[in-house]
């Protein structure tokens, strides 16, 4: 079952005469991002050797699904930076302070989708802004729709997980430091995992 259609200038036409499936179609409405049931991280390689894994504890989101019309869906993701934890305190302020993310001066980081495509069985592309600190930049995201469900308490869930690449450094993460051996303690590349549960609302 698809939340998104592919919409490409030779398959609109034919995509527009498609019967509207009636599962996909009673999923419409709004949904808010369960926090509590959902999480945001992100895994990079340190000093050349190992990964470390860190996430956002704090975040809050919305998503619109149209069933009758998948691509007018939308996501919209507010993290706060501050909420960082890898389970080391230390390293968790580094990655506050100005050497990073500076939460002070950037206490967010947003992500706002401007288009979504259908990949083929239960999984999508979505693409949109990704702002860290001060600079914002295109974003896509390669998910699974899990499926829906109504959970003990009544509620209307969707779920979705997935993960993109990116690199640090276009967002300005720069900070390194070189290590004896040859190579740097932090990677640029970084993987972005989501995983996300979220409610239907009246």
């Amino acid at each position: 079952m698809g939340l998104f259609n592919r919409r490409t200038q030779e398959n609109t036409a034919a995509a527009a005469t498609l019967e509207v499936d009636p599962a996909l179609a009673a999923l419409t409405g709004d949904y808010a991002i369960d926090p509590a049931h959902s999480s945001i991280g992100f895994t990079v390689r340190h000093a050349m050797v190992t990964n470390v894994r860190g996430s956002f504890a704090d975040h809050e989101g919305t998503l619109h699904l149209d069933g009758s019309d998948p691509a007018r869906s939308t996501a919209s993701i507010d993290v706060k930076i501050a909420s960082v934890d890898t389970g080391i305190a230390d390293r968790d302020g580094h990655l506050r302070s100005g050497d990073f993310f500076d939460a002070e001066a950037f206490p967010l980081m947003t992500f706002r989708s401007t288009e979504a495509a259908f990949l083929g069985g239960d999984t999508y592309r979505i693409t949109g802004d990704l702002t860290i600190k001060d600079v914002t930049r295109p974003l896509s995201i390669d998910l699974e729709f899990n499926g829906s469900a109504t959970d003990p308490y009544g509620n209307q869930r969707v779920g979705f997980e997935g993960s993109a690449d990116i690199l640090r450094s276009d967002w300005g993460l720069t900070w390194n430091a070189a290590l004896e051996t040859g190579g740097v303690v932090v990677s640029d590349k970084v993987k972005l995992t989501f995983d996300i549960s979220a409610i239907k609302q009246a």
